[in-house]
């Protein structure tokens, strides 16, 4: 497949390359093993005391070594988002004595910093010359598969009891010819795109946690959906390019994303991009 071809199929609107946006985002000069921090949350709830000593913590590790602390918000998640959620979580913070040197602002203010917009929601550009260049590279491919059709592979999954996810056998677009790719978006058909894995389930990869120490886990198989069918990015690939971009050395998060750290290895390392150090 010509995947040149294909990238200007999918992105043709998109003239800038990802040469062009690390101009814009120079690296930081700060101290030798400052910390660059953020604080990253959803404005789809109100803060919690999970966030708040995440939040505390970015602040003091960027405080005390002369770094950076940072708010980002995560709002690609347009449908789950509350009224006033990005203001909500801002004001909580500041309450408890967490402010940052730049990142984010209130609804209707000025954002502070030289590495946003901070807003995700924002950058949709950005995140698809990323993209662009992933599947010129050969390593991301558009997704055709109906809700439907992803609910009969969970069903075909369950049967024989095997792994649940878009992957192996069961990725079924991950193979399509350009011509089949190309009659199926003259047909108006929505589509996502997908990650195409290189990873093997025997293989195991090890996660230096600087709490718990070095954890080994099976690289990632799964195909995931990068950008979903709006061009708006998940979660996964979204925290990938910013994190990058804005100069994040270390990631403070909970427990609950250690099983996420072989996906965001793999994003990191097809992306050629530095991974930052994770403590969870």
């Amino acid at each position: 497949m010509d995947n040149n071809y294909l990238a200007e199929l999918l992105f043709g609107d998109i003239k800038t390359t990802p040469e062009d946006i690390f101009a814009k985002y120079p690296a930081r000069t700060l101290p030798d093993k400052a910390a660059v921090t953020r604080f990253a949350p959803s404005p789809t709830g109100f803060m919690h005391i999970g966030g708040l000593y995440a939040a505390l913590i970015s602040m003091c590790m960027a405080k005390q070594s002369e770094g950076v602390f940072y708010l980002r918000l995560e709002d690609t998640d347009k449908k789950r988002e509350i009224e006033h959620g990005a203001d909500e979580i801002i004001s909580s913070l500041a309450r408890y004595g967490v402010c940052f040197d730049e990142g984010a602002a209130a609804d209707g203010e000025a954002e502070k910093g030289s590495y946003g917009p901070y807003r995700q929601s924002m950058r949709k550009e950005i995140y698809q010359t990323f993209a662009k260049d992933l599947v010129r590279k050969g390593l991301a491919y558009p997704c055709f598969c109906s809700a439907e059709e992803l609910d009969e592979i969970r069903k075909a999954q369950e049967a024989v009891k095997a792994d649940m996810g878009y992957y192996g056998s069961y990725a079924k677009c991950r193979d399509l010819s350009i011509e089949e790719i190309e009659a199926n978006i003259k047909a108006g058909k929505e589509y996502v795109l997908r990650l195409r894995s290189d990873g093997n389930a025997e293989n195991k990869i090890t996660c230096r946690d600087l709490i718990r120490g070095n954890i080994e886990m099976p690289e990632n198989i799964m195909d995931v959906v990068l950008l979903k069918s709006d061009g708006i990015p998940t979660y996964h690939y979204a925290h990938v390019v910013d994190d990058y971009l804005m100069g994040t050395t270390h990631v403070i998060r909970g427990d609950e994303w250690i099983s996420s750290y072989p996906l965001h290895e793999q994003l990191f390392r097809v992306s050629g991009l530095k991974m930052p150090k994770y403590a969870h």
